[in-house]
């Protein structure tokens, strides 16, 4: 089971961070620009673990090389269904370099993108506050 999984099954936000690289990129399954940097990365995973209810990671798949994790999972934001998948790849150290978020259906996608819209404030105060 991949570090990162564990945290957020854990919900152990603190230790979310340390497994990005400085560099980490983090494309949002709503914006069409990635966002770039270990503090906004991490600042929008803890957004996230604000807004799912009934998160849960349900299958971990793992590249032959190791470095690359499929988490896929499921939620509820705002009552819809949300079904996705965390893409993550490391780089030579094992960090997170790059994250990508899928997900559907539409209606969940949706209500997320305005539940995140909500916090974004917050997530870029927390990010110009690391």
């Amino acid at each position: 089971m991949h570090p990162f999984r564990q945290a957020v099954e854990a919900r152990d936000l603190a230790a979310i961070e340390p497994l990005f690289a400085e560099n980490a990129v983090f494309n949002s399954p709503v914006a069409h620009r990635p966002y770039t940097g270990r503090a906004i990365t991490a600042a929008i995973v803890r957004g996230a673990a604000r807004v799912f209810e009934d998160f849960r990671y349900v299958r971990e798949i793992t590249g032959a090389d190791g470095r690359d994790h499929a988490l896929v999972f499921r939620a509820t934001v705002n009552g819809r269904e949300v079904h996705g998948c965390d893409f993550l790849h490391l780089d030579d150290d094992g960090l997170i370099d790059e994250m990508t978020v899928m997900v559907r259906p539409l209606s969940g996608l949706n209500a997320l993108a305005e539940a995140m819209g909500a916090q974004f404030d917050r997530i870029a105060r927390e990010a110009a506050s690391a």
